[in-house]
């Protein structure tokens, strides 16, 4: 869920009860729970997640019995997240969970600030959560599945990819998602068209690496090669890029060219220890 479209699922929800309401307020006039909703929309789409907090809190005030302030509170939740005021943003959820324990977008909520906060394990819980209300919910089975595959679950990774592999082949989620799987479980030549198709559209130095890793594992040496040039023009100071090229040159047997590139790469930040392995085979 995006920050500009936090506030949509809310704003349609709540319009249904509005015409039962209509009758409490003059023809002439605004309803002031939905102009300040209104307003927290467009806060949110400006960046200004002060005076969207401040406008979400005034609506549930006009309305305390409001049914949809579960989802205003929801939201709340999120853009108090935006400001990396983790702890109140889950405080906030947890309320409105506790208020309507199964409402899927207050656990999906919950589920990503948690994992923002690094507790892998609750936020896999709500994401569960959310798969047992809605089984093709993609955002909750990506994030699930990734959680799983970096803790070595690799059967419910598997399962909430193939989801994504089957309903929602095209896109740059699922894309991420069958790259690293296949590049972790030593699937190289299946990883590799998703790490390509990733780079066509966001050529971010971790699908370079990635990539080029790939290709290196299947001894590829020649696409290795130019994947790391093309790479490194647009990341010349990236450390596993210099790691992936020294192997290629150790590979090339053009041993002091890759000692030079695992020295230059250490320079950089990579782990000495991950440096030294390359040169033990």
């Amino acid at each position: 869920m995006t920050r500009h479209t936090v506030l949509l699922s809310l704003l349609l929800s709540l319009f249904l009860s509005a015409a039962a309401q209509r009758s409490d307020v003059p023809d002439d006039e605004e309803d002031p729970y939905f102009l300040l909703c209104g307003q927290a929309d467009k806060a949110i789409a400006d960046g200004d997640y002060n005076e969207a907090a401040a406008r979400l809190i005034d609506a549930m005030s006009v309305k305390p019995d409001h049914p949809g302030n579960i989802l205003l509170m929801s939201n709340l939740g999120m853009v108090y997240s935006y400001m990396d005021r983790d702890s109140l943003a889950l405080a906030t959820l947890d309320e409105a969970h506790r208020r309507a324990p199964a409402m899927r977008t207050v656990l999906s909520n919950r589920a990503h600030v948690l994992l923002k906060l690094g507790r892998d394990a609750e936020a896999a819980r709500d994401f569960s959560a959310v798969i047992e209300a809605d089984s093709v919910n993609i955002d909750a089975r990506f994030y699930r599945g990734t959680i799983a595959l970096y803790n070595g679950d690799l059967a419910t990774a598997e399962s909430d990819f193939d989801v994504l592999r089957r309903l929602d082949p095209k896109s740059a989620g699922t894309a991420q998602a069958l790259s690293s799987l296949y590049s972790l479980t030593g699937r190289d030549r299946e990883a590799i068209p998703y790490f390509r198709s990733l780079i066509a559209t966001e050529p971010s130095v971790e699908y370079y690496a990635g990539l080029a890793g790939c290709l290196l594992a299947l001894q590829n040496l020649y696409d290795a090669a130019s994947v790391l040039a093309e790479g490194m023009e647009k990341f010349p100071d990236d450390p596993e890029l210099y790691y992936y090229r020294a192997m290629l040159n150790r590979d090339r047997y053009r041993l002091d060219d890759a000692h030079a590139d695992a020295d230059r790469a250490v320079k950089l930040g990579l782990s000495p220890k991950k440096a030294r392995g390359l040169f033990k085979k």
